[in-house]
């Protein structure tokens, strides 16, 4: 599985961290983030990630920057990106059996070990397919096709 993972230079190191457990794991891991901590523009970085996710080059995404939310409104840009900021394993869980949400993204001082767990949780849920869902999110699609 490819997991494709984007930062702004508050997310960097927390990336590191990220990108060495999940290729410990087996998974293939692309950086689409910066590799420092120089400040940068956190869009950059999230309409790459997302562009790569929606053409399906990735099986998911991971964005971080300082709070999370910044990089996840960008990312939501992109047609075809559901992306959820998430502050606990939880909510990564729901929003991929409810959302079938194809990024996470979470904010720079989420622990190493929860960040971790945030993510296995999100690429390991699968998506319910539960008919008020895929309804649900059929809306989404056929508003963002039409605006």
């Amino acid at each position: 599985m490819k997991i494709g993972i984007a930062n702004d230079h508050r997310g960097y190191e927390l990336k590191k961290y990220l990108e060495e457990e999940l290729t410990k794991l087996g998974y293939e891991v692309i950086n689409y983030g910066t590799n420092s901590t120089e400040s940068v523009d956190y869009p950059d970085y999230a309409f790459k990630l997302g562009t790569e996710v929606a053409s399906k080059n990735v099986d998911f995404g991971v964005a971080i920057c300082g709070s999370g939310i910044g990089i996840s409104i960008a990312c939501n840009k992109v047609k075809g990106i559901r992306c959820a900021k998430v502050s606990n394993v939880e909510e990564a869980k729901y929003t991929r059996e409810d959302n079938n949400s194809n990024i996470v993204a979470f904010g720079e001082k989420t622990t190493k070990e929860e960040a971790l767990e945030i993510v296995k949780t999100f690429i390991e849920t699968p998506f319910s397919n539960l008919e008020k869902h895929i309804r649900r999110i059929e809306k989404i699609n056929s508003y963002e096709e039409n605006k």
